[in-house]
């Protein structure tokens, strides 16, 4: 059961002006600190309703909350994940006034995402605050992953990346967030792991409109209470001494290595939701008012002044202070500079600059697998690398006590296998079941350097991740303006013509993937382009999704020999398979070869069709494309998804407006049916396209 903190104090120190133990010193600049807060707070609402502004959110009311808190926590030292109400903690970790007035003006000068991002999104690499996304609750898994490469990173030396051996995670979020399941999926993991993390919840009674009895059946204390290995406090957040109590003996427990604490705290919302709302809508004149008396800001004022700390004339000079800092931060950030629209793109990814592999280096002797291919890639890439971990549902070989007596499991497809007998669990072990902790602790294990390469199961079953690859890691590096990067390999197994794999095990949908701007989408069809791809994948700082084929990992026509260390097939670079003369065939994955098939049916009809395997989708090669169609006129995309929106659609669109007067004929598509991939071999038959749709389509191009 969870240890529970009994109300703390810090004791008295010696011969010193203090007040309930603290310093008088610290007690008048935390003061300011929450003067402060509330000042930025009004000055952002004045801004806003004079249209220099265009989003403000108040973190009113959180003000005692986090400068007690602040105090037990080191810029620079721990690691931040807040919330959009955290203003008072990042002016207490070293943000200045104009850096959060920056970002709410939209000024290139921001350093937290330089006009990219909304207000409230704090984000400062050498404060070790992280960029801040605003889908509620997804930032605790990364923050887990985080907290787990602390522990990794201080037991080793690796060149250009470190950890302190006592660094504190710390996450936030409203009462509302919690009813997130990645919330939940996180707390699994740091009881578990019981990682160095503090958990903050600032409960203000409303997630927007909708009241806590709304969200849950209980305090969100009660309902984490079964959690083994985690120390949960509930507690009056508007007290600054109880918070500043609670909150040291939360980041002692994390830095002494005992696990993570919980920390559940009432505060206030003077102030609606956000500059788009309006309370008044849904609270009472009696509700608000309560909000108001128990204004933390002015608790704190009170209880200074009455024990001397501070007198009214000190009092009226702090506010006097902090209101005109605030105002000429306020006049400093409308003056910043605008951002140059021609930037907009800048910050997607930063591709490897990698020169073809040579001819020399695709190996020579015994043929292998595609699925043997990854496996040694794999095994080459983490002896190279100590930032390299694999980490997913199966992947493991056994229990590490009887790791050495067993053969060993590693993965449903093998590919994982004799990974963690080589390199230790550690760097290779099972995850729970859950699609969304798997990545999201992968982004936050990327976030510290490291290079990370989840592993999804089946591609059937990434949606629950979505919102980490989506949301975390593919606007990472953009929305922070590249102060932060998100290095990982997420392998996944994707696709059909695999008998009996039906609606869960044979899916294709790699077009929407390629819709996410900053993911980089590699889908090789052959053995040595497995290799090749994945040896550059693991040179991106970006996130790359890794898809491999089912039906590839054991056919004999996807098998090479394991090309030489040189072989690295840059990312975004296609290849010929077939030349070819009156028409191009652009197809992917296990419709290579198909296509292969169809070209060699079609040859003996006196056609000549040239075959180009995109191997990459997000970048894909646009220029071999257009050049292949210019020389044959006609264009057939074959992929295996459906139909409808498939990614061939985006290359038939974008060789109609390149090579319109080049063309004679329309370019033509075969697919999937659109519907689901049936179980019964011959409905699968159906649904799946086959060699003789892509031999149909092309004699149908020819005679055009």
């Amino acid at each position: 059961m969870p240890q529970r903190a009994d109300r703390v104090d810090p004791a008295p120190i010696a011969g010193v002006s203090s007040y309930r133990g603290v310093l008088h010193a610290e007690l008048v600049e935390d003061f300011r600190t929450a003067c402060l807060t509330r000042a930025v707070d009004e000055r952002q609402m004045t801004l806003y309703k004079q249209g220099r502004v265009y989003f403000q959110i108040a973190g009113a009311g959180h003000e005692a909350l986090l400068t007690g808190i602040a105090r037990s926590l080191r810029p620079g030292y721990d690691w931040f994940f807040p919330y959009y109400r955290d203003i008072a903690l990042v002016l207490a970790l070293g943000v200045s006034p104009r850096e959060i007035i920056l970002q709410s003006v939209g000024s290139s000068d921001d350093p937290s995402s330089g006009g990219r991002q909304m207000p409230a999104h704090w984000g400062r690499k050498d404060l070790n605050i992280v960029s801040q996304s605003s889908p509620t609750g997804s930032q605790c898994l990364p923050a887990v992953g985080c907290a787990e490469a602390s522990g990794y990173l201080s037991s080793r030396h690796i060149d250009g990346l470190s950890a302190h051996p006592d660094e504190v995670t710390y996450v936030s979020l409203g009462e509302g967030a919690t009813s997130e399941g990645e919330f939940w999926e996180s707390l699994n993991t740091a009881c578990r792991l019981a990682l160095p993390l503090v958990y903050v919840v600032a409960d203000n009674g409303y997630a927007i409109s909708v009241p806590t009895a709304d969200q849950a059946p209980g305090p969100i204390s009660q309902l984490v209470s079964g959690f083994p290995g985690i120390e949960v406090a509930h507690f009056d957040g508007c007290d600054y001494f109880e918070s500043r109590a609670r909150g040291a003996a939360a980041v002692a427990r994390a830095r002494s290595g005992a696990g993570p604490s919980l920390l559940h705290a009432d505060v206030t919302r003077p102030y609606s939701h956000s500059c788009s709302d309006s309370q008044s809508k849904y609270r009472t004149a009696e509700d608000v008012a309560e909000e108001l008396a128990r204004d933390p800001l002015v608790r704190l004022e009170r209880e200074l002044v009455d024990a001397g700390v501070l007198d009214d004339e000190g009092v009226a000079l702090i506010k006097e202070e902090v209101h005109a800092l605030v105002a000429e931060a306020s006049a400093s950030a409308l003056l910043g500079a605008r951002p140059d629209p021609a930037t907009v793109a800048d910050h997607l990814v930063a591709l490897p600059r990698l020169a073809p592999a040579p001819a020399s280096a695709e190996g020579v002797g015994e043929a292998i697998h595609f699925g043997e291919a990854i496996r040694r890639t794999l095994h080459e890439v983490m002896g190279a690398d100590e930032r390299v971990r694999v980490f997913g549902e199966d992947v493991a070989d056994a229990a590490q006590e009887h790791v050495d007596e067993l053969d060993g499991f590693g993965g449903v497809f093998g590919t994982t296998h004799g990974l963690q007998r080589s390199f230790g669990t550690d760097r290779c072990f099972n995850t729970p079941l859950a699609e969304a902790n798997i990545i999201g602790r992968a982004v936050g294990q990327a976030l510290r350097g490291l290079h990370p390469s989840p592993e999804i199961q089946f591609f059937d079953y990434i949606w629950p991740a979505m919102q980490q690859i989506r949301s975390e890691a593919a606007t990472t590096r953009w929305r922070s303006e590249g102060s932060f990067t998100v290095p990982l390999v997420l392998r996944v197994a994707i696709g059909g013509y695999v008998k009996g794999g039906a609606i869960w095990h044979s899916q294709s949908g790699e077009s929407i993937f390629t819709h996410i701007p900053g993911l980089v989408v590699v889908f090789p069809s052959r053995a040595r382009d497995a290799a090749g791809l994945l040896r550059a994948a693991f040179r991106c700082d970006d996130p790359v999704l890794f898809l491999e084929h089912k039906a590839l990992f054991r056919q004999r026509f996807a098998m090479d020999p394991f090309p030489a260390p040189e072989y690295v097939v840059p990312i975004g670079s296609a290849a010929t398979v077939r030349p070819g003369e009156h028409l191009t065939i652009v197809t992917w994955g296990a419709m290579v070869h198909r296509s292969v098939l169809a070209a060699e049916m079609l040859e003996e009809e006196g056609l000549s069709a040239e075959i180009i395997d995109l191997r990459c989708l997000a970048p894909w090669d646009k220029e071999t494309v257009v050049s292949s169609v210019r020389r044959t006129s006609r264009l057939l995309v074959a992929h295996e998804d459906v139909l409808t929106g498939g990614f061939g659609a985006e290359v038939a669109a974008f060789v109609a407006d390149e090579c319109f007067s080049d063309l004679d004929a329309p370019v033509r598509r075969v697919a999937a049916a659109d519907t689901w991939v049936p179980y019964e071999p011959e409905l699968e038959k159906a649904a799946l396209p086959q060699v003789a749709d892509i031999v149909d389509a092309a004699k149908s191009l020819a005679k055009y």
